[in-house]
């Protein structure tokens, strides 16, 4: 385990490098504050690892895509898209990464990769990965923001690089995109804000339809209801992409903002469970809320807040690099709203469904 603190002890990250150099979790206030990341407990605690996905939970984790389809590093060539076919490559869900460096704020692993994909391409990448503490400074200058007494904030970013070692990435045969997700603690008062920008076209469908209780639209902001108890998924193309997202948990006044690399690019693989007509256009953003599945278990509960690079086709020692941010506050609750209206574009009282 690996924690990063400031110097007065106030902002402080739990990392695992057995956990693919995971955030696992983060407080604002020191030990007496909030624990912002879910954790799951029970299952850190056997030791076990299990097929299909290991649910350790964690704020930020290293996973590449895509989920689905026929480049799908997920599922095995000519297998059914489903559950009991799905199984998250070992790489990103139960084998180590290697802590190469670390201070007080910064630490940073590496990890070689080899992965083969639904149509036959085999990858062979390095990656790095980094994760530092952001100061207030760092968060006042990325947000537009100013920090006054009263408020508690808790900042870091991950900054992810991919580099092909092996053979030349082609659009034909499959290519990869780093996905950052970030685990957080459900709630019957949590919802996720996405602000969007052009004419909306929300992918809603990964896991059927999701009642209009649970997704609404406000002005620019799409709102969706984060409390572990229905499973579904949202996402947004590129067309519709900002740089940010986060999610308002009103009974615990906390304000969680998700900022991510985002510069207008469009080629993003595509994660639904089919074969697929435009593998290309996937989501940049993606919001996950856990719920029972149709045989009745469960794997949370928790939600999710998703960013994806974009990608592009490697040559040899070529890259692609994706940081993602996480930003926690809590406190004075004018302070709060004025960065929830700012970055998410509506104020606190808007921010539920």
């Amino acid at each position: 385990m690996t924690v990063l603190k400031s110097s007065d002890g106030q902002q402080q990250l739990i990392i695992i490098p057995d956990y693919q150099g995971r955030v696992m979790t983060s407080t604002s206030s020191g030990l007496e504050g909030n624990s912002y990341g879910w954790l799951n407990y029970p299952h850190i605690a056997s030791g076990e690892i299990v097929e299909h996905i290991n649910v350790f939970g964690g704020e930020d984790r290293f996973w590449l895509g895509p989920e689905g389809g026929q480049y799908s590093i997920f599922f095995e060539k000519d297998s059914e898209f489903n559950l009991n076919t799905w199984q998250t490559p070992p790489a990103i869900d139960s084998e180590p990464f290697k802590q190469v460096s670390a201070d007080e704020s910064e630490v940073t692993f590496k990890r070689n990769i080899e992965l083969t994909n639904y149509s036959g391409f085999q990858f062979n990448i390095d990656v790095t990965r980094s994760i530092s503490l952001l100061t207030e400074c760092d968060i006042e200058q990325s947000l537009g923001i100013a920090i006054n007494p009263g408020l508690s904030y808790v900042a870091f970013q991950s900054e992810n690089t991919v580099q092909n070692v092996g053979n030349q990435w082609s659009s034909e045969s499959g290519l990869l995109s780093i996905w950052i997700l970030g685990m957080f603690t459900p709630s019957p008062a949590a919802t996720v804000a996405i602000p969007y920008r052009d004419s909306l076209e929300l992918n809603s469908t990964y896991f059927g339809e999701i009642p209009a209780d649970r997704l609404q639209v406000k002005g620019n902001t799409v709102l969706f209801k984060a409390d572990g108890k229905y499973r579904g998924k949202i996402g947004l193309p590129s067309q519709n992409a900002t740089p940010f997202a986060g999610s308002y948990d009103a009974s615990r006044n906390v304000l969680t903002i998700v900022e991510y690399t985002f510069s207008g690019d469009t080629t993003y693989v595509n994660s639904m469970w089919e074969l697929q007509d435009e593998p290309y256009k996937g989501d940049v953003i993606n919001s996950y809320n856990d719920g029972p599945q149709k045989e009745g278990t469960q794997l949370g509960p928790f939600y999710e807040l998703e960013t994806s690079s974009s990608t592009r086709e490697l040559a040899n020692r070529e890259s692609i690099t994706h940081i993602h941010k996480t930003y926690h506050f809590e406190g004075d609750l004018q302070q709060v709203d004025a960065i929830a209206k700012k970055v998410l574009g509506l104020e606190l009282s808007e921010i539920g469904i």
